[in-house]
């Protein structure tokens, strides 16, 4: 019978289970031991012309920063990012590094496909509040998913 492991919570199985009191990389992109991806797996690109036009940047994680055309409050856009790393059972983290001029403008995945996902930027400032007219700086992580 193997030996149980209490950090575990169960019983020790050498064909599944790792212990890693240490960083770990892997041979591929990813990294744990502060999850995330090595250096050389992201990339950053800026919107041109509005903040509907679509980007394109072919990697795992990144910045992308918006085009600063106003944003009226209480108004939305959205704009596709199209990506070759991202496949539909994808998961995209996204998060506001810096630029937000009105203090209630959030950014949000609407829709993940095979190549390609879609970003909302919402002005939730009141009517008559503050625009947004900032080049908003937005991280973004691909978390890779799996149906099977």
């Amino acid at each position: 019978m193997p030996p149980v492991n209490p950090q575990l919570g169960g019983v020790f199985d050498p064909t599944r289970d790792v212990v890693v009191n240490a960083q770990v990389l892997s041979s591929g992109n990813a990294r744990v031991g502060g999850i995330g991806y090595t250096t050389g797996s992201g990339g950053s690109v800026t919107q041109l012309t509005n903040r509907t036009t679509a980007v394109t940047l072919n990697a795992l994680c990144g910045s992308i920063t918006t085009n600063n055309a106003s944003l009226a409050a209480e108004a939305g856009a959205a704009f596709l990012v199209n990506n070759s790393a991202v496949g539909i059972n994808d998961v995209v983290y996204l998060s506001q590094r810096s630029g937000a001029v009105g203090a209630m403008t959030d950014v949000v995945v609407s829709l993940t496909t095979n190549g390609s996902f879609t970003i909302n930027v919402m002005n939730n400032n009141a009517s008559g509040g503050t625009a947004e007219t900032g080049a908003i700086i937005i991280n973004f992580l691909v978390l890779k998913g799996s149906t099977t």
